[in-house]
């Protein structure tokens, strides 16, 4: 059984790192995303993570991890040139985390376009700081704390957990 290799890249050396590895026999494109690393006190910004297999050996399950810190803003190399499916990634990367991919090219000419969400949607909902509104309009459907539901009279109860980027109780249409 084969360990993914995970290497740090630096920002300057993304692509080229990405080519390299392709020519030494990693052409298998896997997946590309995202991390949201904006609220760390240093080094803040966000992690491009890429993922490719080793295609020289059937069978083999050697791969590589690559990641690279990017500032919040700056546009990150697009990997279309070096491998077309990274179209698709780059296009998930950039709706759902706003990232821009300098030099995109998926062949259509149409450039960075949205990919899953709907028309008119505003924000990038993967992003640490974006406002998770259904959450604090409409209860979550099954989630009970103790305290809550049928037997409430002999549930014990608890402090409630807010999570990261959900609103108090009290925003939102009343």
């Amino acid at each position: 059984m084969k360990v993914t290799d995970v290497r740090d890249v630096p920002f300057g050396e993304w692509s080229s790192t990405v080519l390299s590895l392709r020519e030494e026999g990693y052409a298998y494109f896997d997946w590309l995303t995202a991390v949201d690393e904006t609220d760390r006190e240093t080094d803040a910004g966000f992690d491009i993570v890429c993922h490719l297999l080793d295609t020289r050996e059937p069978g083999s399950l050697a791969s590589v991890l690559l990641r690279t810190r990017v500032a919040d803003g700056l546009p990150v190399p697009s990997l279309t040139g070096i491998f077309r499916g990274a179209a698709w990634h780059e296009r998930e990367t950039h709706e759902m985390f706003g990232i821009e991919f300098d030099g995109f090219d998926d062949g259509s000419g149409l450039g960075l376009r949205p990919l899953l969400l709907p028309d008119g949607f505003e924000g990038t909902p993967l992003r640490k700081s974006f406002v998770l509104a259904a959450r604090a309009s409409k209860a979550w459907p099954g989630a009970k704390e103790p305290g809550e539901g049928h037997d409430s009279a002999r549930a014990p109860g608890r402090r409630r957990v807010q999570a990261p980027g959900v609103p108090g109780p009290e925003w939102g249409p009343r």
